[in-house]
Formats: C-alpha cells, structure tokens, sequence
C-alpha cells in the first residue's frame, strides 16, 4: 500500500522543535511525525504514559525521602548538640554574664561565617555521614560521644 500525503499546521514553537528534533537525528520530518502519530494512536499508548508517570513518581518518592532522612540528621544533630551543650556546660557567675554574652555573639558570628562557607563549597554534614556509615566502626564508637 502506497503512503498518503498529509498536510498539517503546526504551531512556529512545535514545528522548530520538531526541526531541530530531526536535524539532530539525520531522518525527515515526515518520518518522526509518523512515528509520533503511530505512537499517539497505539492501543499501549495509556500504558507508556503510565509507565512515565510513575518513573517520574518514584524519583520524586526517592528526592522525599532523602529530604525526610536529612531532617532527621538535622535534627538528631542538634538535639545531640543542645543535650552534651546543656551537661557539660556550667553555670556563670552573675559578674561574669556580661563578657560572657560579648563572648557568645563573637562566636555566633563566627559560627555563622563558618557555616556560610561550607555551604557555599564545602563537603555536605550528610555526605560525611553517608560516609562514616559506610566505614567499618566498633559498635562502642558511636555511643562514646552521646556523653
């Protein structure tokens, strides 16, 4: 059986894509835009759909639970922080809060520098876990620094 001729009107944007699609891939116009009705008018198009769909479902799943497991090192790490900050940190003297306070904004802005460039370029806090994860540890290892 003979092919058909068809004509189409295509909007600018669709029909550069579909240039450009076809450049890059050395065949016709003609020939990607019979693949792409053939593909639109398959009885398994629904099921390619749905197949893209949960790909793309199951890496936002994986992006979620990555979030939800950082969340939880960040906050372990600081309730473990403010835990061994509030025993073994001891009370002042009333004479000696004010130099104290001066003190403790000194560091604070230093923390923060500190902070910003790692963030900025340094190794991420979760990959070093990810890491320390990884290494072979004694079990008593981990339980010597929760004081």
């Amino acid at each position: 059986m003979k092919k058909r001729r068809l004509s189409a009107y295509l909007e600018p944007e669709v029909m550069n894509a579909l240039a450009d699609y076809a450049a890059k891939r050395d065949v016709s116009l003609s020939l990607i835009a019979e693949a792409a009705i053939a593909s639109f008018l398959s009885p398994d198009s629904e099921e390619r759909k749905e197949a893209a769909i949960t790909r793309r479902l199951d890496q936002i799943d994986r992006r979620v639970q990555r979030v939800e497991r950082d969340l939880g090192i960040s906050i372990e790490t600081l309730a473990l922080f403010v835990r061994f900050w509030l025993t073994s940190t001891p009370a002042l003297p009333d004479a000696a809060q004010p130099e104290a306070r001066a003190k403790g904004r000194q560091r604070y802005d230093a923390f923060i520098d500190a902070l910003g460039r790692r963030l900025s370029k340094g190794p991420k806090l979760r990959q070093e876990i990810a890491e320390d994860f990884a290494a072979p540890s004694s079990p008593d290892t981990a339980e010597s620094h929760t004081g």
